[in-house]
């Protein structure tokens, strides 16, 4: 089974990049989540399929309309037009992720999502992408009992790499 994750990432070029879950690790910590946390899951799952598909429509739908992303360390995107540029920025970069994990935490309404995350890749004009880091994504479920996404931020890690 092939399960695939979305994270946002980005270097020089801003955008979005899909995650794609490949070890037994990661499918039984998903099989072991609860029924909620699933829920969550599902969210970022149908999101990848949606970029997947490059279909910008179906990836802004698992957001809040002002949801915060952050597609450059200490750069975060907010609004519609500037999302939206975002993630239009990377389909054509067709990247491979790896998580080596994944965690989500229920508080009431919040979730937060965690996933360490390696992403290969290709830009445009042919050259070879390299990048890691630490996905911290924020959820908050709505009234009609659907998750969505509230702050994505792919560079969790980047504080520590400062130091």
């Amino acid at each position: 089974m092939n399960l695939k994750f979305v994270l946002l990432t980005a270097g020089s070029l801003m955008a979005c990049l899909v995650i794609n879950a490949q070890t037994k690790n990661t499918m039984e910590k998903v099989r072991t989540f609860t029924p909620e946390q699933n829920e969550v899951m599902e969210v970022i799952l149908n999101m990848t399929d949606a970029f997947h598909k490059k279909d910008l429509k179906s990836v802004l739908a698992s957001y809040e309309p002002n949801a915060v992303i952050v597609f450059d360390p200490e750069k975060p995107s907010s609004g519609i037009d500037a999302i939206s540029e975002g993630f239009k920025g990377f389909f054509a970069v067709n990247p491979k992720f790896e998580y080596s994990g994944h965690e989500v935490f229920l508080n009431g309404s919040l979730a937060m999502h965690f996933a360490p995350w390696i992403m290969t890749g290709k830009t445009p004009d042919g050259n070879e992408i390299k990048q890691s880091g630490l996905s911290v994504v924020v959820l908050r479920k709505q009234v009609n009992g659907k998750w969505l996404m509230v702050f994505d931020n792919p560079f969790g890690q980047h504080l520590l790499d400062q130091r």
